[in-house]
């Protein structure tokens, strides 16, 4: 069994959102209720730390500069150097009691990102959202309880998502010129007491690495049979994303949590809330940068 080592001990709310910025070889990451933005160099062991102002739910790069975020407010173009967010789009304008999580960019620069209940009550009251570098959003699927992962195939013809409270991964088909998708089916099915599955990453291989929240782990799926692979264990329950890097991108990052962890849950999992790495023998594939 192969386990993570501590990298951060940042002691994270809600860690999430990992990615490998290839522009500058850092990892910018996320802690969602604290409203904060990380920046990870590896080179320097440094991190440092952006305040948004508002929840913030994923990070993308940005080909004509800066980052894109989903926030609590909407789709956002984010100045790292001058710390300025300027929204660009809010499709629940309408639905104040909701906010942004998870999202990437898929093959063709498009930036998707799903949006969850504040109260995490409502198990149908999200959506899965999609903006075009032309600046229109389009909701591509509605009656989301927590939008969590979602990454492409190699050959841009499968879209898998993670709606955690399913305790599934779905797949689509995928059309990459237009950014359609259809014939939603199930892939992966987690079992009872294996966790939920979180954020996910995708490998050279396509290959599926999914964070558990309550699993203690990053598992690695075989999508097309279903079948586990192998399992990264972390020593803390609440593993929120997982994301490839570094110059072969086989050093895996992991994002935990620890909120709602108190007494001796919390007594028991020091680390919680840290950012963890692991040398993985299989590579990832680049981030996408939003195109717009």
């Amino acid at each position: 069994m192969v386990e993570a080592t501590l990298l951060l001990d940042v002691r994270a709310t809600l860690g999430e959102g990992p990615i490998w910025d290839t522009r500058e070889e850092v990892l910018w990451w996320i802690d969602i209720n604290e409203c904060r933005l990380h920046r990870f160099d590896p080179a320097t062991q440094k991190n440092e730390t952006y305040e948004i102002g508002q929840r913030i739910g994923t990070v993308v790069p940005r080909a004509s500069g800066g980052l894109m975020l989903a926030v609590q407010n909407g789709f956002a173009a984010y100045d790292p150097a001058a710390r300025k967010l300027d929204i660009i789009a809010d499709p629940e304008s309408h639905l104040p009691e909701n906010r942004f999580n998870d999202g990437k960019c898929d093959p063709a620069g498009r930036f998707w990102a799903g949006t969850l209940e504040l109260v995490e009550k409502n198990m149908h009251a999200g959506s899965l959202y999609c903006l075009f570098p032309d600046g229109h959003v389009e909701r591509q699927v509605p009656d989301v309880g927590i939008s969590n992962g979602i990454v492409w195939t190699s050959d841009k013809r499968t879209m898998y998502f993670i709606d955690s409270p399913t305790r599934r991964v779905d797949a689509f088909d995928y059309d990459n010129d237009t950014g359609e998708i259809s014939n939603r089916r199930v892939a992966i099915e987690l079992p009872e007491g294996f966790g939920y599955p979180d954020g996910m990453a995708i490998d050279c291989e396509d290959k599926l690495w999914v964070a558990l929240w309550a699993g203690w782990g990053v598992a690695r799926f075989d999508p097309i049979t279903g079948e586990l692979l192998s399992k990264i264990d972390v020593k803390a329950s609440q593993v929120t994303a997982c994301a490839f890097g570094g110059p072969e991108l086989k050093d895996l990052y992991i994002t935990t949590a620890r909120r709602d962890l108190v007494g001796e849950a919390l007594h028991d999992q020091p680390n919680a809330g840290g950012l963890f790495h692991c040398r993985v023998e299989v590579a990832g594939v680049p981030s996408v940068a939003f195109a717009g």
